[in-house]
């Protein structure tokens, strides 16, 4: 984690050096070296870039609003398995098929926030 918080600066500065190398190259550089400096620089650009962004909730798209209904209404078939959350009298499941792509929801039962993952 210590690692992660501190990459986009790492790369954000690794990014800078290899622009001032590219800059210092490319005045005595033929044609196709100003071509291969230029895809560099793109693909330096691109790890910069994406060192910032969290990709994995493009990946894992959180569930806006989830919806619950009584055992007798829902369709789900019997051999399907569920993750099942109990607070006092209220009770609620999660389907595994659901959960396995989204992996977490946020949710309250019994007035007592939790956060379901698989």
């Amino acid at each position: 984690m210590a690692l992660r918080q501190r990459a986009p600066w790492g790369s954000l500065i690794a990014a800078l050096v290899c622009l001032v190398f590219a800059l210092t190259l490319w005045g005595a550089s033929s044609r196709w070296r100003k071509a291969v400096l230029a895809l560099v620089m793109v693909l330096v650009a691109f790890a910069a870039v994406m060192s910032r962004l969290n990709y994995f909730e493009w990946m894992f798209h959180p569930i806006e609003s989830q919806q619950f209904e009584s055992a007798s209404a829902s369709k789900l078939a019997n051999p399907e398995m569920i993750l099942a959350v109990r607070f006092g009298s209220d009770a609620r499941a999660y389907p595994i098929r659901e959960m396995a792509y989204h992996h977490i929801l946020n949710d309250v039962v019994a007035g007592v926030p939790i956060a379901v993952t698989y």
